[in-house]
């Protein structure tokens, strides 16, 4: 995934980062490997941060208006710290090169993720390389479903957060328990979200 993520923000760089005079020529792959760094990076601190049901969102295309999407604009506020960083670069510049890149990648990664006809980038692959193959038996579809209709709200407080996951997870195990299948399915999520 990063391969094609990194080859996404390249396409994407032009007038960014490629023919921006504020990033010498011999870094653009550099800054390239940075900002894709921090959206691979960002989407699984998000994931390790218990904001399953936002990646979930965001990548499935039902994150709503990218510019007004809170994980959207957690991962350009960290490659903006990033850029400042690494490239010496002020508030300003790398706040336009985030701002002139990020949502183009973004809305282009979605784009390619939700498109069956497009195979460089699928749900389940993705989730699959951000957690190390974790939720390779979970059903993101599904769960994408349920989470844009709000059928993921099971402890009825008006959200869909890790408690509804779980409680989700929860009941799955103990429906394969009953059938003689084992706790995997728990412990899998449990494994998953483990600070």
């Amino acid at each position: 995934m990063l391969e094609q993520l990194f080859n996404l923000v390249k396409e994407q760089a032009g007038s960014s980062i490629i023919q921006n005079p504020d990033i010498p020529n011999e870094r653009n792959d550099e800054a390239i490997a940075e900002v894709t760094s921090n959206i691979s990076g960002g989407l699984q601190q998000a994931l390790a941060g218990g904001q399953f049901n936002d990646v979930l969102s965001l990548l499935g295309g039902r994150g709503g208006d990218l510019q007004s999407n809170p994980l959207a604009n957690q991962l350009s506020g960290n490659a903006v710290q990033s850029l400042m960083e690494k490239f010496n670069l002020n508030q300003g510049q790398a706040g336009g090169i985030v701002n002139s890149l990020l949502p183009s990648v973004l809305q282009k990664f979605i784009s390619k993720t939700n498109d069956p006809g497009d195979n460089s980038f699928d749900l389940q692959g993705i989730f699959n390389s951000l957690t190390g193959g974790k939720t390779s038996s979970l059903d993101l579809q599904g769960m994408l479903s349920r989470v844009t209709q709000g059928g993921l709200d099971r402890d009825g407080d008006g959200d869909t957060d890790m408690n509804d996951i779980i409680n989700m997870v929860k009941g799955g195990a103990a429906q394969q328990q009953q059938q003689g299948a084992g706790g995997g399915m728990m412990d899998l999520v449990k494994g998953l979200f483990a600070r």
